[in-house]
């Protein structure tokens, strides 16, 4: 089970468990922090957080910034990725395809899903491959703002 997997079951499970689970994890990579993430879920091929609707965030109309959107989606994608990567694989982002859809004018809850079959040695030959990760964000009333799709590139870890 990978350090991100194994550390969520662990924290999730505390009170105020996936708080610290969230910080941590915006430690690791400290970008992650400028959204103030709060991981919902984490388990193989889905990963799901939140990012709060506050003022450090906001764009000029006042809804959630593009760019944090972005930054929520990668963030529940890295999450993914590592929660559901075999352990003799690797894996990096490589693009980033996606539309908004509508005005993010509440908490956006951001979702990066995978299908198990994506993550096996016939779908990921021994050069390397993309595998494609579907995120979306979307409003506390059920409207998508934001969806799409983030490529990796997976490879054997060397």
């Amino acid at each position: 089970m990978s350090q991100v997997l194994t550390l969520w079951k662990k924290t999730s499970a505390l009170p105020q468990g996936k708080r610290i689970f969230s910080v941590l994890f915006a430690q690791k990579a400290p970008y992650f922090a400028t959204i103030r993430p709060r991981f919902v879920d984490i388990r193989p091929n889905r990963a799901e957080l939140v990012i709060p609707k506050r003022r450090g965030v906001h764009n000029h109309l006042g809804t959630v910034h593009a760019i944090a959107l972005c930054n929520g989606l990668e963030a529940a994608m890295g999450a993914l990725a590592e929660a559901t990567i075999p352990a003799d694989k690797r894996w990096i982002p490589k693009g980033m395809e996606v539309s908004y859809t509508a005005k993010a004018t509440s908490d956006i809850t951001c979702v990066a899903e995978t299908d198990p079959e994506q993550w096996t040695s016939e779908a990921l030959p021994d050069s390397g491959g993309d595998l494609p990760v579907r995120v979306r964000g979307v409003r506390d009333d059920g409207t998508v703002v934001i969806e799409g799709v983030i490529r990796l590139w997976v490879t054997p870890r060397t």
